[in-house]
């Protein structure tokens, strides 16, 4: 019986397979890695949510303190905050009447709060997607908002500011009720179907800082 060498079959295939063992050297498998929020909050704590302010009329800047405060707390392990009212209100609470480093000290005494958030939400150049004629003076409709919003932690003791961010967006709000052609209200049944979109952007880009987040690394 003729002998058959297998050594031509054996060859190649040890050489593809030192040639992939070669590769996966070179080039190791990535692997996910959980990286930390830049900024942990529970050296902060008791932290004081003041209500955003802002320039609009409605429930936008209430729907935004909401959500801030939700995804600052995302991925933080058990932080205290308490919500001491709108700024009118804990100024109001506190015996003061302006925001000052007094005040700031005035209302975290009262709230026995080490830190506090404050934001302000702006809009500008709100263009209503109709034209609004003299005969009709008020109604619900769609617009295109540019909104900025500015987010910082002050130090209750000093009253400094010990971080800040902002934000801008541009996005076509819906249920915004027009009067008189010239002013506008933001104050939807639902604000999160109707402006959950905008504030959602908002808010996920200041509060990244309390974040954690998944990441691709080379093993």
């Amino acid at each position: 019986m003729p002998h058959i060498s297998i050594r031509p079959i054996v060859r190649p295939v040890a050489v593809l397979s030192l040639v992939l063992l070669g590769a996966c050297a070179s080039n190791p498998p990535a692997r996910r890695v959980w990286v930390a929020p830049r900024i942990d909050l529970k050296q902060y704590e008791i932290i004081g949510m003041v209500g955003f302010s802002s320039n609009s009329k409605g429930k936008l800047a209430e729907l935004a303190t909401r959500r801030f405060e939700e995804q600052a707390r995302r991925d933080q392990d058990m932080v205290r905050m308490v919500e001491v009212g709108s700024q009118q209100q804990a100024l109001a609470s506190a015996g003061q009447g302006s925001w000052s480093p007094e005040s700031c000290k005035a209302i975290a005494r009262q709230h026995n709060a080490r830190t506090l958030f404050r934001g302000t939400l702006t809009l500008r150049n709100v263009h209503p997607s109709v034209q609004l004629s003299s005969l009709f003076r008020s109604g619900t409709v769609t617009a295109s908002v540019e909104a900025n919003l500015d987010v910082e932690m002050i130090e209750a003791e000093t009253g400094a500011s010990i971080w800040s961010r902002s934000s801008s967006a541009t996005r076509n709000l819906g249920q915004v009720s027009v009067f008189g052609g010239k002013e506008y209200s933001f104050d939807a049944a639902d604000p999160q179907q109707a402006y959950g979109d905008l504030v959602d952007s908002l808010v996920a880009d200041v509060a990244r800082d309390f974040q954690g987040s998944w990441q691709t690394q080379s093993q």
